[in-house]
């Protein structure tokens, strides 16, 4: 396993993000060649794979869909 620095744009508000993701480089190489986040990556947390998958940062999902309130 090995820590890198993932870099995406937001395709909601066009902002650069980075997150530092720990993985094993060949499973991120078989989901870069079309294996889906979920199978390739399991062991990250989901919100590394949305990350990497669609560039959205977790901040971003809360301000679009926030929790319910009771």
């Amino acid at each position: 396993m090995t820590a890198y620095i993932i870099e995406r744009r937001s395709p909601l508000t066009g902002k650069l993000y980075s997150m530092e993701i720990t993985m094993n480089p060949r499973d991120y190489v078989a989901f870069e060649r079309g294996k889906s986040v979920h199978d390739a990556l399991p062991y990250l947390t989901a919100d590394e794979r949305e990350f990497i998958k669609t560039g959205i940062y977790h901040d971003e999902w809360e301000e679009l869909y926030p929790a319910p309130t009771s």
